[in-house]
């Protein structure tokens, strides 16, 4: 049944305590509010209407899509008053759906079930939870039909020992809300307009109400707090890594390891303690990846080996090289098969062609390096003169000896050898030596300057 949703977002969130609005507070480094957008679109809703308050410029700045209209509550009198806000903006579709900004853990597909059940009445998602403290409670009436919902301060004892708890997602019919809307009081403890008081107006006209109760209560958890958002975090990687678990990929611990994108991975993959991968990252057959690493963009083929404490962005990695310990690898690169990259080397924009080799404390940035290069310790390319960047060109089989300084845009031929400690700003031609002529000189009985001693 075609279906549209509002997402309420209106809230401050004061528990918080920060200017960032609630719903913009990251979970697996996207917002809050950016989860329950997705879940949203992955139901084919007609339309996304977002009911902002606090905050609200930024809210929108953050968000983007044609399928985007918002509705401002100003100020904030309740759920019910925020639905109220909405109404202006609302299609003709059969059913709205109710999300909330800072609930981002629901699946789509429990709100494919949970339209199924509305039909063309109501469906209210619940859960059944140990400690329901601070939740809505569903009421039910000795058939089992859902009569209402009551809020944890307007309760009775007996109605607060109750498990099953009102999520706040709901399914309800676009043409009776405006009708719906206009009954709901505000005389409660809280003194607001609660949208749960819809329920009760639907028993009323013989609407049918359905609670669909959902297996998995970490769906339906909101944040209020650091430590909800952090608990929040913990549950939402434990589900990455178990599918990543279930899809045959070794990691050494579940518990510590974080994923901010998605990540896909070829067959006999291990991923070391602590890595954090972001953006789309796409891991060959039998990669690892050692432990503290940080991929961002990445794609890496099969085979090669990421060794720890290494910072890969932005870049494609070929088959079977070996980056690291304590590299970085910038945007704009990319390694042929079998590439030696190695401790505290850095590069940048830079193409390596298969074999080549840059295994100690380098920089190669803005570079074209052909195949079965050696780019000896200490080696950079200079390629900014402080207003613009310049290009470096290393034929293949060049070899470069350490300490060594290549000042683009400079061009070294096939085969050519660059001695230790050289300056080299002029192309060189195929095969041959380039080096600086130095002179060293030796002075017999030189004495070495000493520090005056002190005397006691």
């Amino acid at each position: 049944m075609r279906s549209q949703v509002v997402i309420l977002a209106a809230g401050q969130g004061k528990r918080m305590h920060s200017d960032l609005p609630k719903v913009l507070h990251p979970l697996a480094g996207k917002p809050l509010i950016a989860h329950v957008v997705a879940a949203a679109r992955a139901i084919a809703a007609e339309q996304i209407c977002i009911v902002h308050g606090h905050g609200g410029d930024r809210v929108q700045a953050a968000l983007s899509g044609e399928d985007l209209v918002y509705a401002l509550q100003s100020p904030q009198h309740g759920t019910g008053h925020a639905l109220q806000q909405a109404l202006p903006k609302l299609t003709k579709a059969p059913l709205t759906l109710v999300l909330y900004g800072d609930v981002p853990l629901v699946h789509p597909e429990t709100l494919q079930e949970l339209l199924k059940a509305a039909g063309k009445g109501v469906a209210i998602l619940t859960a059944e939870l140990e400690d329901p403290t601070g939740y809505g409670r569903i009421l039910r009436n000795k058939a089992g039909g859902v009569t209402g919902i009551v809020e944890q301060k307007d309760a009775t004892a007996a109605q607060r020992r109750i498990r099953e708890i009102n999520s706040g997602i709901m399914a309800l019919p676009t043409a009776r809300l405006a009708k719906w809307l206009a009954q709901i009081k505000n005389k409660n403890a809280q003194k607001e307009y609660y949208l749960t008081d819809i329920i009760a107006l639907a028993v009323k006209d013989r609407v049918p109400v359905t609670g669909f109760k959902v297996d998995d209560a970490g769906e339906i958890q909101g944040v209020n707090s650091r430590a909800q958002l952090a608990q929040l975090e913990r549950t939402w990687q434990w589900q990455q890594a178990s599918d990543l678990l279930d899809g045959g990929v070794t990691l050494v611990d579940p518990l510590r390891f974080d994923l901010r994108g998605t990540l896909e991975c070829g067959r006999d993959v291990q991923i070391d303690i602590n890595c954090v991968f972001e953006g789309e990252i796409a891991l060959g057959d039998n990669v690892s990846i050692g432990a503290h690493c940080v991929l961002r963009d990445v794609t890496i083929a099969a085979g090669t080996r990421i060794e720890p404490f290494s910072h890969l962005d932005g870049a494609q990695i070929g088959e079977r090289c070996r980056i690291g310990p304590y590299a970085r690898i910038r945007p704009g690169t990319q390694l042929g098969a079998e590439v030696h990259v190695g401790n505290f080397v850095e590069i940048k924009a830079s193409t390596i062609g298969d074999g080549s080799k840059a295994n100690h404390l380098s920089y190669v940035g803005d570079a074209s390096v052909g195949r079965n290069v050696n780019i000896g310790a200490g080696t950079i390319t200079c390629n900014y003169d402080g207003a613009a960047k310049h290009r470096t060109v290393i034929e293949d089989d060049v070899h470069i000896g350490s300490d060594v300084q290549l000042v683009a845009p400079v061009r070294i031929a096939r085969g050519a050898t660059v001695g230790a400690g050289t300056t080299l700003w002029k192309d060189t031609p195929p095969g041959g030596l380039a080096i600086n002529p130095k002179t060293q000189e030796y002075r017999a009985g030189w004495q070495r300057p000493r520090k005056a001693v002190k005397r006691k």
